[in-house]
């Protein structure tokens, strides 16, 4: 079987070549945050390797309350059971591909791309049924893709690839070469924030679920709890607009867009700036980069560089940073090697536009048989999200946030035929979906958390997507 290549014309800026598809349904850009600073006139992000744009599956998996509907040729069927072996199964039809990609230059030359919500744990974990649905987006959405865009900003190529197998592909690749041989403008279009923002969880109800976990603590049930609030508000118009503003504001290596189906009639999408990797599997090697320890950014060059020192030199958020990279080791371990699993990074300060994080790095060797879907479900969901232990923090979390996460605190990203796969933890991420806009901001406490300090943390994250709100704002 022969990789189709064709290469395209680069772009600094990937929006453009997505423009094109962002509001077809299944059309999604994992953006690695690669943009023009408009003062000089030159890609300005630190970050920036590869972006992938896909459309047009063909399959699909939806995963609603425990049955995952698989849609192949305009024929659906249900199945009950583990979604992530369904997706297993989908992906072993195709190892003939397995190491054939792009001679390992390219990241996706097609496979399983989208997303898995924080919700699908239950699927693993046995949980309560406490909080309340939210979007009521479904736990799992993915597509199998057969060709798709792929963008090198280091070496500024951009290419279209495929494994061609689909006839459909074969026949319809002079047109897609042609469709992607131009970029599209950004067209002139509306978002608007409707409504006043409000929270879930305000400042007298956060404390009193610091001050419950603060007793879980004491008693021995666990030692991390991450605890968020939701922020909602009602929206008109499109979001590929807001995406385009967020990005700018708040670029990240892990972002995403994803306009995904509701049913026939509607649609909702997924705006994602998030600066974690949650598994990263290339040629059996495994990657982690957990993030525990946040100060905001300051305008002040001073104020900023105390606050960054503030940061690294913190043993409280070491402390916390430690609980995952142990919980992390744990997870990873069960999917690899006897003796592979390493911390190479601890404690690496990394800094975004609206806050400083500590960042480490776990590696390690996947055992021989396993599959990038094994290793997902044996670490899922990310524990810097959750706490320590994970199970005990997971139930915890169900009885104090009154609504459930949805996608955040999930994961998006790829899969491929090849094996390989690279996926972010959904933090920094919006959904807009029935009118509303909603996103999350969290942060893990621990024995000698403050409650104050703790509530702003949460603020400090969640201010690019205030500041978007802001902007879109007409009341």
């Amino acid at each position: 079987m022969t990789l189709l290549i064709h290469d395209l014309q680069y772009h600094h800026d990937s929006a453009f070549l997505f423009a094109h598809i962002a509001h077809e349904p299944w059309a999604m850009m994992l953006d690695s945050g690669q943009l023009l600073d408009e003062k000089t006139g030159k890609p300005g992000s630190q970050y920036g390797h590869y972006d992938i744009i896909v459309a047009r599956p063909f399959i699909t998996l939806v995963t609603q309350d425990g049955v995952t509907t698989i849609t192949q040729n305009a024929q659906a069927k249900q199945h009950k059971g583990d979604p992530f072996a369904h997706l297993n199964d989908i992906l072993k039809s195709f190892q003939v591909l397995k190491n054939k990609s792009a001679q390992n230059d390219w990241p996706f030359a097609g496979g399983a791309l989208g997303y898995f919500s924080y919700d699908l744990s239950r699927t693993i974990e046995k949980l309560p049924n406490i909080a309340a649905k939210s979007a009521d987006t479904p736990e799992m959405m993915l597509g199998i893709y057969d060709w798709a865009i792929v963008v090198d900003h280091r070496t500024k190529k951009t290419r279209l690839v495929s494994h061609g197998l689909q006839a459909q592909t074969i026949e319809h690749w002079p047109t897609l070469c042609h469709e992607f041989g131009q970029f599209y403008g950004l067209k002139s279009a509306d978002f608007k924030v409707t409504s006043p923002l409000k929270s879930n969880l305000d400042k007298p109800a956060y404390q009193s679920a610091f001050q419950r976990i603060q007793q879980w603590i004491q008693a021995g049930d666990c030692y991390q709890v991450n605890l968020a609030q939701r922020f909602c508000a009602t929206v008109e118009g499109d979001s590929w607009v807001a995406y385009q503003y967020l990005r700018k504001v708040s670029p990240a290596p892990f972002m995403a867009y994803m306009n995904l189906p509701f049913d026939d009639k509607t649609q909702f999408q997924v705006l994602s700036v998030s600066p974690e990797r949650f598994l990263q599997l290339h040629d059996q090697h495994v990657e982690t980069r957990p993030i525990k320890g946040t100060r905001p950014r300051a305008k002040e060059p001073e104020q900023d560089r105390a606050n960054s020192n503030e940061l690294l030199t913190s043993p409280k958020d070491k402390a916390e940073n430690v609980m995952i990279v142990d919980l992390l080791r744990n997870d990873i371990g069960k999917s690899c090697e006897v003796g592979s699993v390493k911390v190479t990074q601890l404690f690496k300060l990394q800094s975004f536009a609206n806050v400083h994080h500590l960042v480490s790095i776990v590696i390690g060797q996947l055992k021989q048989g396993l599959t990038a879907v094994d290793l997902l479900k044996g670490c899922f969901p990310g524990g810097s999200i959750t706490g320590a232990p994970k199970l005990r923090s997971m139930q915890i979390i169900e009885s104090l946030e009154p609504h459930r996460r949805d996608v955040y605190c999930g994961c998006m990203g790829y899969i491929g035929f090849d094996g390989n796969m690279d996926t972010n933890i959904a933090i920094r991420t919006a959904i807009v979906a029935n009118g509303c806009i909603s996103f999350y901001a969290g942060g893990g406490i621990v024995a000698d958390s403050n409650i104050d300090k703790e509530y702003e943390e949460t603020l400090d994250k969640a201010s690019n997507l205030i500041a978007m709100i802001k902007y879109f704002m007409r009341l």
